[in-house]
């Protein structure tokens, strides 16, 4: 027998897509908004090229680091409610770390890239929960919304400089607005809903199997290759050339096409015996993007931003369908989420903070791009192991 949807049930179904979809908004601009305006804030801290690369890598290790804290959030406040917090302290941060000074500056994008990671681990068990049978095309819509919002910081905060007479600080602000709608919407739905809490983690532990592992690996290395392109594209960029805000509209239109690869990947994956081809194509891509980004002539960067992003794209969504596909039931699913992210985005934060190092120790990006040629080549090796039909914990 079939059960009907009653009003209240679709109206809630509905509220519930509108404040996920918002949050997903907010899962990058804290990041993207920083890689347009790098340069300026160096030069009025100042910062060296060290500082700077700090700077970027610092929400990325937090993305990692806060992972862990959300389990035990949910389990105090549940899911939605531990989301909620979160966005309400991500908005606080991202008003207050442009205007207390470099040891501001860095505190406040720390915590805003724990709060990020917070709810990047809620919410994939929030849509396996609350859209069962429409799980991947959720988690197809939500990418596409996350890369929308990155995409929109990255090639607005130049704009809003130079709308706010060259101070950066305000430019930086901006971003907590979006914060603030998606924290009403969010609340708006959770209005006299009685939340349940998750069961506490139990069984094998995953650190003692190999795909998870594997999985681990693929999100941290190619996670690793997309911070790098938040931070440091534009600087790049603008280092061959470019001027300030056509390079911040490089890296906007790379995660602009992100939307349509995000979706089509792991669509065209369901119809494959695995992940694995899909996994190749989509590093490859990402590769020859970078590559053509730094080593080819400058006239046809565009070319190169459109490839990187199709590419980057792919393998995020990819990253995340192996979160769901390669364990049995959501509630290991959960589980794998949470180490995959946790490890993955930790390695991911060392990957903008060496191409810093480097670029300062040569002065030039030559070094610093073949570092990240053998990050898509380790991302690769990884994905070929990930995207293998098996399920973890079954070994």
């Amino acid at each position: 027998m079939i059960e009907k949807t009653t009003p209240q049930q679709a109206r809630n179904a509905i509220m519930m897509f509108v404040g996920m979809m918002l949050v997903a908004l907010n899962l990058r601009p804290a990041l993207t908004s920083i890689g347009p305006v790098l340069k300026t804030i160096g030069d009025s801290l100042p910062l060296s090229s060290v500082g700077q690369g700090v700077l970027t890598t610092l929400p990325v290790l937090l993305l990692g680091l806060a992972a862990p804290i959300a389990p035990r959030a949910a389990r105090k406040l549940g899911m939605e409610r531990a989301v909620l917090v979160a966005l309400l302290i991500l908005g606080v941060a991202l008003v207050a770390r442009p205007y207390l000074g470099a040891s501001g500056l860095f505190l406040g994008t720390a915590v805003a890239g724990g709060c990020i990671g917070v709810m990047s681990v809620l919410l994939p068990g929030i849509v396996k929960r609350d859209f069962p049978n429409s799980t991947s095309l959720m988690t197809g819509i939500y990418t596409a919304m996350l890369c929308a919002g990155a995409s929109v910081a990255a090639g607005a905060t130049e704009p809003l400089r130079i709308a706010f007479s060259g101070n950066w600080e305000p430019a930086l602000a901006f971003w907590a607005i979006p914060a603030v709608i998606a924290a009403g919407a969010w609340w708006l739905q959770l209005d006299g809903k009685q939340v349940p809490k998750p069961p506490s983690a139990v069984g094998k532990s995953l650190l003692k199997d190999k795909l998870a592992w594997q999985i681990a690996f693929y999100m941290g290395l190619q996670s690793s290759l997309a911070y790098t392109v938040f931070g440091w594209l534009p600087t790049i960029l603008q280092d061959r050339g470019l001027p300030p805000v056509d390079a911040g509209l490089a890296l906007s239109v790379s995660i602009l096409v992100q939307v349509p690869s995000a979706i089509a990947a792991p669509w065209i994956a369901s119809s494959m015996r695995d992940q694995r081809f899909m996994v190749v194509l989509v590093m490859l891509a990402t590769l020859a993007g970078l590559c053509g980004s730094i080593y080819a002539p400058v006239e046809g960067v565009w070319v190169w931003v459109v490839l990187l992003g199709l590419g980057q794209g792919g393998s995020f969504s990819i990253a995340l369908t192996l979160l769901a596909v390669r364990a049995r039931d959501a509630h290991i699913a959960a589980r794998l989420s949470g180490m995959a992210q946790s490890i993955g985005y930790t390695m991911a934060a060392l990957g903008p903070l060496f191409v810093g190092i480097l670029h300062a120790k040569f002065d030039s990006w030559n070094v610093a791009g073949a570092f990240l040629v053998l990050i898509a080549i380790g991302a690769i090796i990884a994905g070929l192991g990930a995207g293998r039909r098996l399920y973890v914990l079954d070994q």
